[in-house]
């Protein structure tokens, strides 16, 4: 079987910060009522990147990435490769700056799914096999059990955590002022087909997000690690 793309991630309704070729699901809540647990991570602002035993990939399967702001996450992968076998990671690359710099990263890729075959793993599984092969996950900022939950809950929650910063710290690149997180992904806490992905997983993004897949390529700068900022910190309060 080979390696398809990660499927695209319907809205919730109340989501703000859409285009005009986002895709809403009006059922979520009628989904939702099948989980048990309901997962929220943080959205992070970055590239879609999958490790497999084929490769690296970003959102197209059709051939492995070769990018500039990918070559730290190959040389990762050439160590991981052969022990994959038919399990794909995938997180956010957060090497290169897109509309979000990140002021306390210790790392450069966060796992938030991973996928066997057909299946979505569920999130101790997605845990375990990322801790297995030394991979940090994304911010986990809350988990829930569904039936504690109603539809003005949940959109309350996911408001609230939506208007806070990043976890690693958000600021603006181009004003260096704080800002707040790209938003949240909810998904179901146990496993599903990829067939059924859209009904178990939605997102909520912030108002205004700037989309940068297309422009943030072509002068794009390299995020810098907590250590190195601490470490610039450091020497200027030492002269």
């Amino acid at each position: 079987m080979e390696s398809t793309k990660y499927g695209r991630t319907y809205h919730f309704p109340f989501s703000p910060g859409t285009s005009s070729d986002d895709r809403f699901n009006h059922e979520y809540w009628t989904d939702i009522q099948s989980f048990t647990g309901l997962l929220y991570t943080e959205k992070l602002d970055g590239e879609n990147n999958c490790l497999s035993k084929r490769g690296v990939f970003a959102r197209s399967h059709a051939a492995p990435t070769v990018t500039p702001w990918t070559a730290v996450l190959r040389e990762h992968w050439g160590r991981l490769k052969n022990d994959l076998g038919d399990l794909e990671f995938f997180g956010e690359n957060l090497y290169a700056v897109h509309s979000i710099e990140y002021v306390k990263l210790e790392h450069y890729y966060y796992v938030f799914a991973a996928r066997i075959k057909d299946m979505w793993l569920s999130w101790d599984e997605v845990q375990f096999y990322a801790a297995l092969f030394d991979l940090p996950t994304v911010p986990v900022l809350r988990v829930d059990i569904v039936q504690d939950l109603t539809p003005i809950r949940l959109q309350d929650i996911i408001e609230t955590f939506a208007a806070q910063g990043s976890v690693f710290g958000s600021i603006d690149p181009g004003t260096g002022e704080g800002c707040t997180c790209e938003g949240l992904v909810c998904r179901n806490t146990n496993a599903y087909s990829v067939s059924e992905f859209n009904h178990n997983i939605f997102k909520y993004v912030r108002q205004g997000h700037v989309q940068t897949d297309e422009h943030w390529t072509k002068s794009w700068k390299r995020t810098k690690l907590i250590w190195e900022r601490n470490s610039k910190n450091g020497l200027e309060n030492n002269r």
